[in-house]
């Protein structure tokens, strides 16, 4: 019995499992994504938008889940599971970079002196229990003298004194300090950006202000090791031939700002239209008398002319 012809319709009826395409498709198995870089067929994307969609969603897992079938497995409860590698594609930052943070007191110190940084083991080896205890927190080394059954009093110790209480209190007045020298490193880091280029901006305020205070304007003065030349206001110069509505535009401007200067200084004044101050006018031909004595004066003068005329 042939069955060849069963088998290919019932073939057919299912696509195949490996996916062909003009450009290959980009398969990053560590973040699960498969990129398509095949120019769309206008032609199928127009025609049926929704069939051309799965079609290229269902190349896209399929060749996933080939991918993914590919890949080293370990046996679990719940079945093989597969080993992400590391991913290939570079994603952008969600925010942007951190800034070093500055170094604290000691870690300059330390810098200055070469003094190497030393990671201290959290486990330290206990000689009475033979084994191995954190060096802090619960069952900590750090307590020992707090949790032993026996102390060491000094002889001239008052008699209320209890050792207990003083490692204790002895261990408390450390992790204070130490908190206490945090939160200065932080308050110091905060502040030291601001200030430092603040005092940066003072000095070279400072210096510029100085080398110009010479009589030669810092011409012939000595240079620094590192001393940055003083920029200046360059100077801009007109050009010697312009169109003529430019030059119209200029003169305009020139009379409107003499307009405003001439308007401002009537509005100072609070002359009204008169540029003139009047009163004051008055004052000085008056000789201080003020206008009432200058009009007299101004009447006597007419009275002694008309006189004279009559003779």
């Amino acid at each position: 019995m042939d069955v060849s012809n069963i088998l290919a319709s019932h073939a057919a009826k299912f696509q195949s499992v490996t996916v062909e395409k003009e450009t290959p498709l980009d398969v990053d198995t560590g973040l699960l994504t498969v990129t398509d870089l095949t120019p769309i067929d206008e032609d199928s994307y127009k025609s049926n938008l929704e069939e051309y969609l799965q079609m290229t969603a269902r190349d896209g897992i399929q060749a996933l889940v080939a991918a993914l079938y590919g890949l080293p497995t370990q046996p679990s409860p719940d079945g093989p599971l597969a080993q992400l590698p590391a991913p290939t594609t570079q994603l952008p930052r969600a925010k942007p970079l951190p800034k070093p943070k500055p170094p604290t007191k000691w870690e300059r110190f330390a810098a200055a002196k070469g003094i190497q940084k030393r990671v201290r083991e959290k486990k330290v080896w206990d000689e009475e229990r033979q084994e191995w205890v954190n060096r802090w927190g619960k069952d900590g080394k750090n307590k020992e003298k707090e949790e032993q059954w026996i102390h060491e009093v000094k002889a001239d110790a008052p008699v209320d004194h209890d050792p207990v209480k003083a490692a204790r209190d002895a261990r408390t007045s450390r992790v204070a300090k130490n908190e206490r020298q945090r939160l200065q490193n932080n308050a110091r880091a905060q502040t030291a950006a601001g200030d430092r280029e603040e005092r940066k901006k003072d000095i070279e305020r400072t210096l510029a202000t100085t080398r110009i205070s010479t009589a030669s304007m810092g011409r012939f003065d000595n240079k620094l090791d590192g001393e940055k030349k003083l920029r200046g206001v360059k100077r801009k110069f007109e050009a010697a031939e312009t169109s003529v509505e430019r030059e119209k535009q200029a003169s305009l401007a020139v009379l409107s700002k003499l307009d405003g200067d001439v308007k401002r200084a009537r509005k100072e004044k609070g002359a009204g239209d008169d540029v003139l101050n009047v009163r004051k006018a008055i004052r000085n031909v008056s000789k201080g008398r003020g206008g009432v004595a200058l009009a007299r004066e101004a009447n006597r003068k007419g009275a002694k002319s008309k006189r004279g005329g009559k003779r």
